[in-house]
């Protein structure tokens, strides 16, 4: 009999940098590992009560850190962490920090079109990388069929409340287990892991519980 694949959620926000830096961690760690793995993404907004419009990114940074100086300091932790996994965070690019929301209904549409990995990549990509608005529906499609999937049934989708109340339902889940902060991986439905952790330690949590499947 073949062993089920080993599951993975990930409660994550597309506008957070260190869950791209995890995603890319993961990626590696996952090339090491010996065994079939099941990822699905979970949604968790870090901020919820913005505008369905977004926000002004400077004003929001002067809100959330006092100033943008301020952020300077973090950011210069993730450009860091970023090179070091690829990625070419732009950050100057991203004039507006956008409610996710409409973004996390995506990532559970693309899971049922069997694309959700491939989604949650581009967001990432289109949002640190190239400055993308990621709260308005034009942009979200374009996006979602760089990932392969139907523009025309992803705008549909969007334009109407398929996935909405899924979505709370999950997110909702999230807080219940005690959930502040993502990334955040939950192995098997047992081991979890908070924080974009070094790859070695990703391998280390998937072979542990993999021995524990083996009992």
């Amino acid at each position: 009999m073949t062993a089920a694949p080993l599951r993975i959620e990930i409660y994550s926000d597309v506008v957070c940098p260190w869950c791209y830096v995890g995603k890319r961690r993961l990626e590696r760690a996952l090339m090491e590992f010996d065994g079939d793995t099941r990822i699905t993404w979970r949604p968790f907004q870090l901020n919820p009560t913005l505008p369905e419009d977004g926000m002004d990114r400077t004003a929001y940074l002067e809100a959330k850190f006092g100033s943008r100086e301020a952020f300077r300091r973090l950011e210069e932790q993730v450009l860091a962490a970023g090179s070091a996994e690829q990625i070419p965070f732009a950050f100057d690019k991203i004039a507006r920090t956008p409610k996710t929301f409409l973004a996390h209904r995506l990532i559970w549409f693309a899971e049922r079109e069997g694309r959700q990995d491939a989604v949650v990549d581009s967001l990432f990509r289109g949002y640190f990388e190239e400055g993308a608005d990621i709260g308005g529906i034009s942009v979200l499609v374009d996006l979602a069929g760089r990932a392969g999937l139907d523009r025309e049934s992803v705008a549909r989708m969007l334009q109407s409340d398929e996935g909405a109340a899924e979505v709370k339902a999950e997110e909702a889940t999230g807080r219940t287990l005690g959930i502040r902060g993502v990334p955040y991986f939950i192995m098997n439905g047992t081991s979890a892991i908070s924080g974009a952790q070094p790859s070695d330690r990703f391998v280390e949590a998937l072979k542990q519980v993999q021995s524990l499947l083996a009992r």
